[in-house]
C-alpha cells in the first residue's frame, strides 16, 4: 500500500512537469534500515536524476537515557552496513545529525529536492512527527510518498473490518486478517539496473559530515565492552534467515520451538533485533516461511500459527496504533489500574540482578550483557516483577526493557508487559511463574546459571537454583556463602506469590460480577451496574467503557466518576448493596453446580464471542 501527501502524494511541482525535469529525491530511512524490500526506497530512485540516503539522530532516541550502549551499538552497525551496501551502488548514507523538523527545509532548498519518501510509522510518536514533516514538504513543493513495509497489514484497514476499534483479542485479530488480502509480495532489491540514471552528490568531506558516528564520539564508554552477541546490520540478517530457514525439520512437523538449556542462548539463527531495526523485511521472513512450508508439506496451506510471532508483533501494533498512552498505565483506556508498589531499592535489585534468585538474575545478567533473553526467560522476570513476587508497576520493567533489549519495540514492549502482568489482553492471572521451579525444569544441571552468574558455579545441580538451602559445608566448599559473596533472597516466593494472586483475583473478580465477565466485556452491559469496594484494596473500584469492547478498572484512593463512552452522562459509581451481592454469590454457586465451575473463578468473555473459564485459586 501506499500512503501519498497526507495520506497521499502531491502532484510534483509545476516546473518539474512542464519542463520535464526529473525530481531530486531523499529517502529517509527510520526503522527499515535495508535495501531489500523498500518500497519507499525504489520510489524515490524511480526517475530520478538525485536521491541522496539520510538518517536522523533523532533526539528522541539519542537523547533518551533509556537507550543502553548495546542498542546503539546494534543501530551504529546498521548504519555502516547500509552505508557499506550503498556504497556499493556508488552511493552513501547521511547521517544527520539534528531534528527533522528543524533540517528538512534546508535540505529541501540546498539540494533542490522535489521527492521525499519514507517508510509509514504506525506508532503514535511516529505518526505525529511524519505529518508535521508532510506539512513542512507540501510548503516547499515537496512530492511525499509514504509505503507501508514494516508490518504486513495495513493497520488501518483492520481496525475498519472491526468497526473502527483495535482488536483486543489474538483471536479476534486472526480472525480480522483471515478476511484481508494475503500481504503484499517483497518489492526487489535495490540493484544498479534499478538506480538507472540515478546518482548521489558526495563530496569529499562526506565522512566527516555525514558519517557513521562512533559509541565514543555519542559520550560512551567502551573500555570493557564485551564483543556483540548479535552484531547489527541487513548483511547479517540476510545470512541468518537463511540458517532460520534451514530448520526444514522444524517447519515440516510444525512444533513450536520448545525451551531448553541450549534455547536459553543466543542463537545464530535468531531474528528479532533484525525486524525491530528493519534489516530484515517482515514481509520476505513471512513469504519465505510460506514457501518453504508449502515444499514440504505439497502445497498445503500454512495455518497461521506458523506466522507465530509475527502476527502477535502485528497484534501489537495494531492495538497500539491510535493509542499514544499506550505504554502507560493513567489514562490509557485499555489497561486495568492496578495499585502497584513502589519501591525503588526492590526494582534496582530486579534491574541489576541481584535478587538472591539465580534463575532470575542470571536471566536479568544475561540481558544487560548481550541485550536478548529467551520469550520465555522473558515470562520468567516479567512475572517476577509485577503480579509474581515484587507487585511492581509493569511500566517499570517496561523501561528496563527499553533500554537493554535490542529487539524493544515500543508497541510490542508495552503491550507484552501489559499482557504479562494482566493488565491488559487475555491472561491467566493465578498461573505464576516459579523462580526456582521453572529454570529448574529447564534447565537441570544449571549450566546456564553457571554461565551468567560465574559466583555460583561451585554449587552441585541440587542447589544451584536455591543456594540458600545448601548446608554451610556445601557452600563453603562452592567458595560462595550466601548472604556475603552472593544475596539471599529477597522475598519469600511461596507467601508473596501467594499474596500477589489473591490481590490480583480480587481485583479482577470486580470484573467478573459484570454481564460482560472481564477485560472485554462492552460497554453497554458495563454501564448498566456499578463498582463496589475491593476487600484488601484501599480506595473505590471504578470501571468506565472505552468502546473498544474492553474496560478499565481504577483503584484510586480518590473517589472516581466513570466517563460514558457512549453519549451518556458521568455516573457515580456507587457500592453494591450486600443483599445484591449475597445475590451473585448465590448464582455463582448455582453456575458451579449447573457448570461445574468452582465459586471462586473469573470469566474473560471476549469480542468475538469466546467465553474462557478460569478454575478458582
Amino acid at each position: 500500500p501506499t500512503l501519498l501527501a497526507v495520506d497521499s502524494a502531491r502532484t510534483p511541482p509545476l516546473s518539474l512537469l512542464t519542463f520535464g525535469m526529473a525530481p531530486n529525491s531523499i529517502h529517509w530511512f527510520r526503522k527499515g534500515l535495508r535495501l531489500h524490500d523498500n518500497p519507499a526506497l525504489r520510489e524515490a530512485v524511480r526517475g530520478a536524476d538525485t536521491v541522496r540516503c539520510v538518517y536522523f539522530l533523532d533526539p528522541w532516541f539519542a537523547g533518551s537515557s533509556n537507550v543502553g550502549v548495546s542498542r546503539w551499538r546494534f543501530l551504529l552497525q546498521c548504519l555502516e552496513d547500509l552505508d557499506a551496501n550503498l556504497r556499493k551502488l556508488n552511493s552513501r548514507l547521511f547521517v544527520i545529525r539534528g531534528q527533522p523538523a528543524n533540517v528538512f527545509p534546508r535540505l529541501f532548498k540546498e539540494w533542490k529536492i522535489s521527492r521525499l519518501t519514507f517508510e509509514y510509522d504506525s506508532e503514535p510518536y511516529g505518526k505525529e512527527r511524519d505529518a508535521a514533516i508532510k506539512k513542512l514538504a507540501m510548503e516547499a513543493g515537496v512530492e511525499v510518498i509514504v509505503k507501508i513495509s514494516h508490518t504486513l497489514y495495513d493497520l488501518d484497514r483492520i481496525i475498519e473490518l472491526n468497526g473502527g476499534q483495535p482488536p483486543l483479542t489474538y483471536k479476534r485479530f486472526q480472525t480480522l486478517i483471515s478476511r484481508l488480502d494475503p500481504p503484499e509480495m517483497p518489492v526487489e532489491t535495490l540493484s544498479d539496473t534499478l538506480m538507472g540514471r540515478c546518482v548521489t552528490p558526495i563530496s569529499e568531506d562526506h565522512g566527516d559530515k555525514y558519517g557513521v558516528p562512533s559509541l565514543e564520539e555519542l559520550g560512551f564508554d567502551t573500555e570493557g565492552l564485551p564483543s556483540a552477541v548479535w552484531p547489527g546490520g541487513e548483511t547479517k540478517a540476510l545470512t541468518r534467515i537463511e540458517r532460520h530457514l534451514e530448520r526444514k525439520a522444524w517447519v515440516a512437523n510444525f512444533e513450536r520451538p520448545r525451551m531448553n538449556a541450549n534455547s536459553l542462548l543466543a542463537s545464530p539463527t535468531g531474528l528479532s533485533p533484525y525486524l525491530r531495526f528493519g534489516c530484515l523485511s517482515c514481509r520476505l521472513f513471512y513469504f519465505k516461511l510460506t514457501d518453504l512450508y508449502r515444499k514440504v508439506k505439497k502445497n498445503s496451506s500454512p495455518p497461521l500459527s506458523l506466522y507465530g510471532q509475527l502476527l502477535w508483533r502485528e497484534f501489537f501494533y495494531t492495538a497500539a496504533t491510535n493509542n499514544p498512552r499506550f505504554d502507560k498505565m493513567e489514562g490509557n483506556p485499555i489497561c486495568v489500574r492496578i495499585p502497584w508498589d513502589k519501591n525503588p531499592e526492590a526494582l534496582a535489585k530486579w534491574a541489576e540482578g541481584k535478587t538472591g534468585f539465580p534463575w532470575i538474575d542470571a536471566i536479568m545478567t544475561q540481558l544487560r550483557q548481550e541485550g536478548w533473553i529467551h520469550h520465555l526467560a522473558r515470562h520468567a522476570v516479567a512475572c517476577f516483577l509485577t503480579r509474581g513476587d515484587l507487585w511492581i508497576s509493569w511500566e517499570e520493567g517496561m523501561k528496563v526493557f527499553e533500554e537493554l533489549l535490542l529487539d524493544a519495540d515500543w508497541s510490542v514492549n508495552a503491550g507484552s508487559w501489559m499482557w504479562l502482568s494482566c493488565s491488559s489482553f487475555f491472561q491467566q492471572f493465578f498461573h505464576c511463574y516459579c523462580p526456582v521451579g521453572f529454570g529448574r525444569r529447564t534447565d537441570p544441571n544449571g549450566d546456564f546459571i553457571r554461565r551468567y552468574l560465574p559466583v555460583l558455579r561451585g554449587f552441585p545441580a541440587k542447589y544451584i537454583y536455591d543456594p540458600w538451602n545448601a548446608p554451610e559445608s556445601v557452600q563453603a566448599a562452592a567458595k560462595c556463602i550466601i548472604g556475603v559473596h552472593y544475596p539471599k533472597p529477597m522475598v519469600h516466593h511461596a507467601e508473596a506469590s501467594r499474596l500477589n494472586i489473591e490481590r490480583m483475583k480480587q481485583i479482577y473478580q470486580q470484573l467478573s460480577r459484570y454481564r460482560g465477565l472481564g477485560e472485554t466485556c462492552t460497554v453497554s452491559c458495563l454501564l448498566s451496574h456499578s463498582g463496589f469496594a475491593v476487600p484488601g484494596v484501599s480506595g473505590s473500584a471504578v470501571a468506565t467503557g472505552n468502546g473498544s469492547g474492553s474496560i478499565l478498572l481504577n483503584f484510586d484512593s480518590e473517589e472516581q466518576t466513570a466517563p460514558s463512552s457512549i453519549g451518556q452522562q458521568q455516573q457515580r459509581l456507587q457500592p453494591l448493596p450486600q443483599q445484591q451481592q449475597q445475590q451473585q454469590q448465590q448464582q455463582q454457586q448455582q453456575q458451579q453446580q449447573q457448570h461445574g465451575w468452582s465459586a471462586g473463578l473469573l470469566l474473560i468473555c471476549s469480542d468475538s464471542g469466546d467465553v474462557f473459564c478460569f478454575g478458582d485459586v
